[in-house]
């Protein structure tokens, strides 16, 4: 996968050089080129932004630089044989980074990021580059940053550890919160290593059993137990069908049932009274 970043803080992308995006890097797998967008301004002052039409505080990206900048990134792709490139857009107004939106990017070979800096880039630009490669806006939560450039780190790293031959064992995340499948919709559960007994505490009886079949039950409950806690708007949202008949009645013991109202609904929701302590 080929990742370029064109952004006025190249410094701030440091971190691509570390840990695992780092070490894909090495192995050939990430082929990574970070861009100063002031390369492609025209006066002494290596101007990138302006007022904005309209009026209002802040100031607005400007196209010039911006469009120079991306034409002179695509070609460059081109020409070294890079191909079906998508544009991502780190905003605050953009669709949700989900685990399932990491899995769709894991699948192109190359993406192009804009992070952006006061009150954004001029919207021209993202229309003009739409009728070019696909455009993805992207949010990674509902706050905002002083510019885009965590964005991309957050995103690299989700999307460069679903790359073959990137993590150790490419099972390792088939596991994972959101991952696509039975955690699509549930956070992991608790995890623990050794020693058995630190600060006396020690670690459930059932990881010790070598009984395979209970220890994965033991961790869907986990699993259920945690996002019934931390993130009860995705079981509210998950469809049924996706819990088994044991998915069910530990839901029954945290206090979900199915929704009386079924169909089109038919979703789970959490019963105010009746709950197993």
């Amino acid at each position: 996968m080929r990742l370029d970043v064109v952004t006025i803080f190249p410094e701030y992308l440091e971190p691509l050089n570390v840990s695992l995006v780092g070490k894909a890097r090495a192995r050939g797998r990430l082929d990574v080129h970070v861009h100063d967008l002031r390369a492609w301004t025209h006066d002494r002052h290596n101007t990138v932004d302006d007022t904005p039409y309209g009026g209002g505080p802040g100031m607005v990206m400007k196209t010039e630089p911006w469009g120079e900048a991306l034409d002179s990134v695509l070609a460059d792709g081109y020409e070294s044989g890079s191909r079906a490139p998508a544009l991502i857009v780190p905003t605050p107004s953009g669709r949700p980074f989900t685990q399932e939106l990491a899995v769709e990017l894991s699948e192109r070979p190359w993406l192009i990021f804009t992070p952006a800096r006061y009150e954004g880039i001029d919207r021209r630009v993202m229309d003009e580059y739409a009728t070019r490669v696909p455009v993805y806006e992207v949010s990674i939560g509902d706050y905002v940053l002083a510019g885009g450039e965590a964005a991309v780190l957050v995103i690299t790293e989700a999307v460069a550890r679903l790359l073959p031959g990137v993590l150790g064992n490419a099972e390792s995340h088939r596991d994972d919160s959101f991952a696509p499948g039975a955690m699509a919709n549930l956070l992991e559960g608790p995890v623990y290593t050794k020693p058995p007994h630190w600060r006396g505490r020690g670690i459930p009886e059932v990881l010790l059993s070598g009984h395979h079949g209970r220890i994965a039950r033991w961790r869907r409950d986990e699993a259920l137990r945690r996002t019934t806690a931390q993130r009860p708007d995705l079981i509210e949202r998950c469809d049924p069908k996706a819990f088994d008949k044991k998915d069910r009645e530990m839901l029954s013991i945290l206090g979900w049932s199915p929704d009386p109202a079924g169909e089109p609904y038919g979703r789970f929701w959490r019963r105010t009274e009746g709950v197993e302590e």
